[in-house]
């Protein structure tokens, strides 16, 4: 198979998706001849032009509500936000709004709109760039959330999300964007609530989300020449969120580790600890441990955002502490 970056894979996720279905169109602020911030419209507008690959002006609440719109008289809108830090500016339009209409019409209303854009900490990008917010979004009835953490699954998982005729965040982490992977040239889509057992394991297992998947595995590959064997699951969506696929490792491991950026409080190591405490509380041989980013807003020093992040030693430190509980 090829080797894309992540963001070659998305790009090709999209373009294939744009030639296949006329419905689907681009919004956002740059994505037209610039080709988007992170290069994500390249080449589309000159073959599209400016009735599908539609610069905007900085008014997010007025695109987005402009999109909800569109997409309830059946054409497929794409929001482009470079970060989804400046989708908050339309919170109103998406929540009472986009994630509601299906439900207030009776399902008479499709809603197949794809909101995309970066999330994550990295590259001092300081606290305005930084968000990460699928918690938020997955706490909401309405929306799918999609965070994938390789160039396969973004594509499959794009091209899902752009198909689909539910509302779909779909959040691409920063760091991640030029890292590479293969990709398959046939034709593939990944279906939301599949998480993917990216290494198997005999002693713990690790739930782990966006940038933090590669950081795991990288520890997991490591400690492997101690002896300790880790299972590292990538649950790729957070809505629909694959708890059997957790709960199917933990029952053979006994133990669990969530390692998130995001903040702890109310996040989803907080819902897949409770999960799994409800329902395989006896297969637990120590208590469930969350790892996740300081609480506190990104600081623009790159010294300090880097203090307030999960790393691998961070990790490793976790596995081992569990390992000894």
């Amino acid at each position: 198979m090829p080797e894309l970056t992540y963001v070659e894979a998305a790009h090709q996720a999209l373009a294939e998706e744009m030639a296949r279905d006329e419905t689907i169109f681009v919004v956002g602020e740059g994505v037209g001849p610039r080709g988007g911030n992170f290069n994500t419209t390249t080449g589309l507008f000159d073959l599209y032009g400016p009735e599908r690959l539609r610069d905007t002006p900085i008014c997010e609440r007025g695109f987005v509500g402009l999109c909800a719109g569109a997409a309830m008289t059946g054409t497929r809108p794409v929001v482009d936000f470079m970060f989804l830090d400046f989708i908050l500016d339309a919170f109103g339009e998406l929540v009472n709004q986009i994630a509601k209409m299906q439900y207030m019409s009776s399902g008479r209303l499709k809603m197949p709109i794809v909101l995309r854009g970066c999330i994550g900490v990295g590259g001092a990008a300081a606290t305005h760039h930084s968000g990460n917010y699928y918690p938020i979004f997955t706490h909401l009835p309405g929306f799918k959330v999609a965070v994938p953490s390789n160039p396969y699954d973004a594509k499959g998982l794009f091209k899902t999300a752009l198909r689909g005729d539910d509302p779909v965040l779909f959040l691409e982490h920063k760091s991640l964007l030029n890292t590479r992977g293969e990709v398959p040239e046939e034709e593939f889509c990944i279906p939301f609530g599949q998480a993917a057992v990216c290494r198997r394991g005999e002693h713990l297992t690790v739930v782990a989300l966006t940038t933090m998947v590669p950081e795991t595995l990288q520890v997991a590959e490591a400690l492997s020449g101690e002896g300790i064997s880790v299972e590292v699951i990538d649950p790729r969506t957070t809505s629909p969120l694959d708890i059997d696929t957790v709960l199917e490792s933990v029952h053979r491991t006994g133990r669990l580790l969530i390692a998130d950026e995001t903040f702890a409080p109310c996040g989803m190591g907080a819902e897949i600890a409770a999960a799994v405490v409800d329902r395989a509380f006896d297969d637990l041989d120590a208590p469930v441990r969350r790892l996740n980013g300081a609480h506190v807003p990104t600081p623009y020093s790159a010294p300090l955002e880097a203090a307030v992040a999960p790393n691998r030693e961070d990790i490793e430190r976790a596995i081992r502490d569990l390992m000894a509980e």
